[in-house]
């Protein structure tokens, strides 16, 4: 997007980008206030510097009746001429950009700003050195310790950001939560942290590229956000290619021993001669119907029982994952090796974002919670039908551990020194495509009352929001104010008819020209998606992505239709060229959506109903008429909805 600069008095260079940060003394005064706040194990409001208020009434004089906004920033610079203007003291970590035209790369603007010490940001949300560990100068964990010390906090608004249904170009959800918040933070004073999912080195390194936000609306380091930042998809690597590799391990060791062979492996005797069973193979013994805890005690049977997984190498469904794309490892043959002893069967790679484990990590809600759940992952049934679980295999416990610390949420900042929280990063297509339950909970208590935590839903609103809903909401609880669609006239032009959008080849002339008439046929799209979402009971604004070839005509459309469609608001942003100040409109709608909210929330479908009803209900919410059901299916479909084949009918979403 390629918009012109607003007019200010700085000048149009790319190193002017490089903000002035605070002194280093009022910094580790800072430091020293949050470490020495012995009476609250989180540091008081007081205890840091407040956000200044960045709404004053301007100047009074003729066509000066209106709120502006105020900025937090640079100190010794000339005054922005109206509506800007700069305020007397600087906010501890917010920083004003001081935008180019035409927009840099993203590269180049994430590079030019130097990021503040995480210190400092975890200061400004009153985080005391005992709640975070490091991880270098820019990125810290955040420990769930935070939750119980801040049980009492009454929670922010929450505010989920979905789009319409997405052109392989993309509509700029990542860049307009990260926007918005700059927005809220930056220029209208609130307390607010955004919460984002970690992206997969896999699209980072392909034509999507990554998932920082774009333009002067960043998270940075980008580089580490977009990479290996604080290792967390690394463990989900290294714990699913251990249940991998246990699974293949264990069939191995079945098909060449005996009976007696295997219990002695599992339960070995002790210096004393004497064996004992793990927690883990208790809960094994229970669900075999199984009372002993001696394993001296087991009838030659029961030993069999125990000792056999009798796993069916045909019903495997759990396989080795990497995160990078690496097309040829799809379709595998493993156990080639002369010591397998012809043990061969196919398997494959997927991406590691794939991975149960990551779905786990984003809604579990303790530490206990996430060893539960690993637990409780089937991997394939035996010969006989029955599931077989991690627990089962024994490694449930040895997967939690490689996830110890990928379980606390990453603190990050925005371009304009806003708070980011970065966690899990599960795709909407095959899980639920949304950060971690623990990152938004973290956040609503961190930004208390009065405050705003935004978090996005992969995907469109038809499968990120849905999910975002159903499932999250349903597990964490938590209740969302305002959802906000992304849309842009270039996607509603394709929706409308218009040609293919193709990524890597030039925009056909119909999506650079104005064209009403492909809009307003486009906006169908954006109306199923509102008439959806605002069936869960919450307020949905529209946010219109401005390009530079979007005309007043175009957005204007747009935003009629959206009001037809029962929108709370839509408003047009141009946060990728301007930062913050570019959303300072769509701040203010999503403020006033989430004070008027009084609906409760609504879920698509009862918890207790069948894997059919729920599908059907879903299938329907999209706009088929029914549902088709193929007369095979794979093994494990009775007990999981993403294994079931359905077929859409007469869809509306177009």
């Amino acid at each position: 997007m390629d918009l012109p600069a607003p007019p200010t008095n700085y000048p149009k260079t790319l190193t002017s980008i490089i903000l002035r940060r605070r002194r280093p003394g009022a910094r580790a005064a800072t430091r020293r206030e949050a470490t020495n706040n012995s009476a609250s194990p989180i540091v008081s409001p007081s205890s840091v510097h407040a956000h200044h208020s960045l709404l004053q009434p301007a100047p009074p004089g003729p066509g000066r009746d209106r709120v502006v906004a105020r900025s937090s920033a640079v100190v010794a610079q000339p005054p922005l001429p109206p509506p800007l203007l700069l305020p007397e003291m600087p906010s501890p970590t917010i920083r004003r950009l001081d935008v180019a035209s035409p927009v840099p790369a993203d590269i180049d603007i994430a590079n030019s700003v130097e990021p503040l010490s995480i210190v400092d940001i975890a200061a400004e949300l009153g985080l005391g050195p005992e709640h975070y560990d490091l991880y270098g100068k820019y990125k810290a964990k955040v420990l769930l310790s935070v939750l119980d010390d801040l049980k009492e906090q009454q929670d922010g608004y929450y505010v989920v950001v979905g789009g319409i249904t997405p052109t392989p170009l993309g509509e700029g959800k990542s860049t307009t939560t990260v926007g918005l918040c700059q927005a809220l933070g930056a220029f209208l004073d609130k307390k607010v942290v955004t919460c984002l999912r970690q992206p997969s080195q896999g699209p980072t390194f392909g034509i999507k590229g990554g998932a920082a936000g774009g333009g002067y609306s960043q998270v940075i380091p980008m580089d580490e956000f977009n990479l290996h930042l604080t290792g967390d998809i690394h463990a989900i690597t290294a714990a699913n290619n251990l249940l991998a590799a246990a699974i293949d391990t264990r069939i191995f060791h079945e098909n060449s021993q005996s009976d007696k062979a295997l219990f002695n492996r599992l339960c070995p005797a002790n210096k004393e001669g004497k064996r004992r069973f793990a927690d883990v193979m208790l809960k094994r013994l229970a669900k075999l119907g199984i009372s002993k805890t001696d394993p001296n005690e087991l009838t030659p049977d029961e030993v069999r029982r125990f000792a056999r997984l009798d796993i069916d190498p045909g019903s495997i469904t759990w396989r080795r994952v990497m995160d990078v794309n690496d097309r040829f490892l799809r379709k595998i043959t493993i156990g080639q090796g002369p010591e397998e002893k012809g043990m061969v069967r196919e398997t494959g790679f997927d991406i590691s974002v794939a991975s149960e484990i990551m779905a786990v990590l984003a809604l579990t809600t303790s530490l206990a919670d996430m060893r539960e759940r690993l637990g409780r992952m089937v991997i394939g049934n035996s010969k006989s039908g029955e599931p077989i679980t991690a627990d089962d295999l024994g490694v449930g416990g040895a997967l939690t551990v490689l996830m110890k610390d990928a379980i606390h949420p990453t603190l990050m900042q925005t371009l304009e020194g806003t708070p980011v929280l970065v966690h899990a990063g599960p795709f909407a297509n095959i899980a639920h495509g949304n950060s971690s339950i623990v990152a938004d909970k973290i956040a609503l208590k961190l930004v208390g009352k009065g405050g705003f935590v935004v978090t996005e839903a992969g995907f469109g609103a038809d499968i990120g929001t849905e999910k975002f809903m159903d499932i999250k909401c349903r597990y964490s609880g938590l209740v969302p104010q305002c959802a906000i669609i992304v849309a842009t006239i270039r996607a509603l032009k394709m929706h409308g008819g218009g040609p293919d959008v193709v990524a890597g080849k030039p925009l056909d002339h119909a999506y650079v020209s104005e064209n009403v008439a492909l809009v307003e046929a486009g906006c169908v799209n954006l109306a199923k998606h509102i008439a959806n979402t605002r069936s869960y009971g919450v307020n949905v604004v529209v946010a219109i992505n401005k390009f530079a070839s979007d005309t007043e005509a175009e957005m204007n459309a747009v935003r009629n239709a959206s009001m037809a469609a029962g929108a709370f608001d839509a408003v047009v942003c141009t946060h990728h060229a301007h930062g913050g100040k570019g959303a300072v409109e769509l701040g203010l709608a999503v403020q006033r959506a989430c004070e008027s909210q009084s609906e409760p929330l609504k879920f698509l479908y009862p918890l207790e109903s069948s894997i059919k009803e729920k599908i059907e209900s879903i299938a329907k919410f999209y706009g088929a008429s029914g549902v088709e059901y193929s007369e095979q299916v794979p093994p494990l479909c009775s007990r999981f909805d993403s294994f079931i084949i359905i077929k859409f009918c007469h869809t509306l979403l177009c």
